[in-house]
């Protein structure tokens, strides 16, 4: 099973705000793409789906800046992981050229069990545990430019 980018860049988008302490100034969206290395674009598309999911607040203007809401903070990454790649099967079966396996075959099903350990594997995460030691340090070093420490 393969991610795809999006679900990539919001897990990173998250990571990334779960580590901004009181102190700073909230990044902005422009800044995360950046810290991120993704592009501008594809980053605010993930920050607006974040936002309607109730996971991150997105505040315009002056004082503006992205924050990770009690949501974020507490979401699940199995729940998130499955609600941004959203229902569909490991492998195609029916399309264009059906296989002519799909009415006998096992391993669908197979996949569709393997699909699911993988989900449940990350069901007890939540976005704060992704930023333990040593990856909250390194995503500090990075986001403010100096080198993380220790």
């Amino acid at each position: 099973m393969r991610l795809t980018r999006f679900t990539d860049v919001a897990l990173r988008v998250l990571m990334r705000l779960t580590v901004t302490t009181d102190d700073e100034d909230p990044p902005t969206t422009r800044e995360v793409a950046a810290t991120m290395q993704v592009p501008y674009t594809h980053a605010a598309k993930v920050v607006a789906r974040l936002q309607h999911l109730g996971l991150v607040d997105a505040r315009r203007g002056r004082g503006g800046g992205l924050s990770l809401t009690t949501a974020g903070r507490a979401a699940s990454v199995g729940a998130l992981v499955r609600q941004l790649e959203g229902p569909g099967e490991v492998v195609e079966c029916e399309g264009a050229t059906p296989c002519p396996l799909r009415s006998a075959c096992l391993l669908r099903s197979a996949l569709r069990r393997a699909e699911e350990a993988f989900y449940a594997s990350l069901d007890p995460l939540t976005v704060g545990d992704l930023v333990s030691s040593p990856t909250g340090p390194l995503l500090l070093g990075i986001s403010s430019g100096r080198p993380a420490s220790g």
